[in-house]
């Protein structure tokens, strides 16, 4: 009997810790809001003084504005080129000016940027709308970013090589709703909460920044710039940091953008029309088209400098 109290005793303490862990990792009240809706979840990691560290890893910074001119698009230059998207799906872009429904990744080079350095990446996301009650399904205000921060980091286990010219990279999924949520990335937080993320609405504590943190994938494969799909020819790294057998680690690209909205403010993401603006859709997409000199010049650096500093621009 002793024995039996036991085992259940600590099948009991596990259970417990595996969900104080989890909610360690998500950093989110398990609990959505009356008024809101379910989308939305109290994000108690908000509150309190900012708990981030210095990354370990040394890091590139670079600046491309926060589409404060306004380049919105319906298109999605690296699924669908050269055709015009959903009419109630339209992404922010950020970088390469030319963008538009006609665009596809080699009709890019060349053109007007956005960012400081001359990289004429493309960088894009759906964009965030504030909603009022009854509003129409399509409606919203688009939401300008407070701000938006590009910022390459090295890999923990061993050099990066430089990203090849037109490198695609996906993070998140459009279509999670309904092809059941395996790729998709729980990119939301608050400011102040370091590393915690949520696949839901975070309402953040008074004055803290709703933050969409998009961590791309960093380990190539050494021979494509695209794949079927957009996922296979550049992919996650292992736990640890370390790449996959027959993959090789690149400058692995974060984007935070940073939101002003008021705490019990209705937000929302564009969407296909199934995927009804759950959080769980939020995706990103990049396409390289930094000069070479500046990406080698960015990979060299980061395999240089020591680990938590930044490299020079």
């Amino acid at each position: 009997m002793a024995d039996a109290w036991g085992r259940r005793r600590a099948v009991t303490v596990t259970l417990v810790i595996e969900l104080l862990l989890a909610g360690a990792v998500f950093g989110a009240a398990r609990v959505s809001s009356p008024r809101l809706g379910p989308d939305y979840v109290e994000f108690s990691a908000a509150s309190g003084a900012a708990v981030a560290a210095a990354p370990v890893e040394a890091s590139f910074t670079w600046d491309c504005g926060r589409n404060e001119i306004g380049h919105l698009s319906t298109a999605n230059v690296v699924v669908t080129p050269g055709k015009p998207g959903s009419p109630h799906h339209v992404h922010d872009y950020l970088g390469n000016r030319s963008v538009d429904v006609g665009s596809t990744v080699d009709s890019l080079a060349g053109a007007a940027t956005t960012c400081t350095n001359g990289d004429e990446s493309s960088y894009y996301w759906p964009v965030l709308r504030t909603v009022r009650d009854g509003e129409s399904d399509h409606g919203g205000t688009i939401q300008v970013a407070a701000s938006v921060t590009l910022t390459y980091y090295a890999n923990p286990r061993g050099p990066v090589l430089p990203m090849p010219r037109f490198l695609r990279g996906a993070v998140g999924d459009a279509y999670a709703v309904t092809n059941g949520g395996a790729l998709a990335a729980p990119v939301w937080s608050c400011e102040g909460a370091g590393s915690r993320r949520t696949l839901s609405y975070p309402i953040c504590a008074p004055g803290r920044r709703v933050l969409r943190v998009f961590d791309f994938p960093s380990c190539w494969d050494g021979r494509r710039i695209d794949s079927t799909g957009h996922r296979r020819h550049l992919v996650f790294p292992q736990p640890g940091g370390g790449c996959p057998l027959g993959t090789f680690a690149v400058p692995r690209l974060e984007i935070v953008a940073a939101y002003d909205m008021p705490r019990g403010t209705r937000y929302r993401i564009d969407s296909f029309d199934d995927q009804r603006h759950s959080p769980r859709t939020d995706h990103a997409f990049f396409v390289n088209l930094m000069p070479d000199a500046l990406m080698q010049h960015i990979a060299d650096c980061l395999n240089s400098v020591a680990g938590g500093k930044e490299c020079a621009a």
